[in-house]
């Protein structure tokens, strides 16, 4: 007789509805999760009247598309989910979620890996087109985070103060390295002392890695296991960005970024983008090796200078995680859309079992208080 196997076996023990011997541990577990339910459910239509603000919220242009894709059935892709829609498809999936403001931010890598003037303008145009575009026509439903033209760190800083001053964007979000430099690096300070004036945040969104560190963690010689698509989400969306972005937290601190500028407020996305899972073996790792060069312990710049959102992680154990050590003021709610459903992120929030106070800090209150805005009335 041939061995079952193990997917064999769960295979049968579904279709038998496993033997007698699980049946106690089973009904037990039926009921345990059936309470649960109902007690989520419960705690859902308490809350229906939350109000959200989606603190990562990502648009495109036809520009940005033909500049950011690997190729046209990737270019076809982000047209169909709405990517570069900015009009009344996104505003019809914020009201079926009940998200009531998209902070929106440029698709990654943005413009920040075009030199020059080139880079100057796009990153100009991009910002103008929201202004002019849904944040004129649909008032009070969307905000911004300026892009940048990273390559000219000066003009970039220039476009922060230009963009916040006059057009009232709540600050600036940045995508992974700059020609292979993180914001640590002495050429970005213009960025950062600007920031700093302007009591503006800076959000640390994810970008792609350099093509030699692609080459070496993200890619096979061995044609069969390997194709365009996969490699790029591998090093992106599928693993790679998350720890790309916490590799920058890490060297910011590390590297003295918050002893130069003690008032830099970054935002990190994604659930804290392994934050949370790392955090008490970075602090335990790196404290001895940080003490004498640093002015603080290496943990409490994440208490000081960090504020984490939720995008597109919609999972309670992780939330619960993430405050475990993160400050319940410092976590805000995002949606990523369009990458992930609007609806599908307010309907878990609502009914995470959360004292009413702390949800409504999440969903909205600490946004209004970082960006200093106010969720619109409907």
């Amino acid at each position: 007789m041939k061995p079952m196997g193990r997917r064999g076996f769960l295979t049968a023990s579904t279709a038998l509805g496993i033997g007698a011997g699980l049946s106690t541990h089973a009904i037990v577990s039926e009921v345990s999760e059936n309470e649960t339910s109902d007690k989520t459910s419960d705690i859902s239509r308490r809350d229906q009247d939350l109000p959200f603000i989606g603190t990562e919220e990502t648009f495109s242009t036809p520009t940005l598309l033909k500049l950011n894709s690997i190729n046209q059935d990737h270019i076809a892709f982000l047209e169909e989910i709405g990517l570069s829609d900015l009009g009344q498809r996104r505003i019809g999936d914020m009201d079926a979620g009940g998200l009531n403001v998209q902070i929106l931010s440029a698709h990654t890598p943005s413009v920040q890996n075009v030199p020059g003037q080139r880079g100057i303008d796009l990153a100009y145009r991009l910002n103008r087109q929201l202004v002019d575009g849904p944040i004129a026509k649909y008032p009070g439903r969307f905000k911004a985070f300026a892009t940048l033209p990273l390559q000219s760190p000066e003009a970039a800083a220039d476009e922060l103060e230009r963009s916040v001053r006059e057009d009232g964007f709540l600050g600036a979000l940045t995508n992974g390295h700059i020609a292979k430099k993180y914001l640590d690096h002495p050429d970005f300070e213009p960025v950062l002392a600007r920031a700093v004036a302007l009591d503006v945040p800076i959000y640390l969104h994810p970008g792609y890695p350099a093509d030699e560190v692609f080459k070496i963690y993200y890619s096979t010689t061995r044609s069969k296991y390997t194709e365009e698509y996969q490699d790029y989400i591998f090093s992106g969306s599928g693993y790679g960005w998350h720890q790309e972005v916490l590799t920058q937290c890490i060297r910011m601190i590390a590297y003295g970024v918050f002893d130069r500028f003690p008032k830099l407020k970054i935002i990190i996305g994604h659930m804290g983008e392994g934050l949370p899972f790392y955090y008490e073996r970075i602090v335990n790792d790196m404290g001895e090796p940080t003490k004498d060069s640093l002015e603080k312990p290496i943990g409490q710049y994440f208490q000081d200078n960090f504020w984490v959102t939720t995008s597109a992680f919609p999972q309670t154990e992780l939330l619960d995680l993430l405050l475990k050590y993160i400050s319940v003021d410092r976590v805000m709610f995002a949606t990523d859309y369009p990458f992930a459903d609007i609806k599908e992120q307010t309907d878990w929030f609502r009914g995470v079992d959360l004292p009413r106070e702390d949800k409504e800090k999440i969903a909205f209150r600490n946004a209004e208080k970082l960006f200093r805005m106010k969720v619109p009335v409907k």
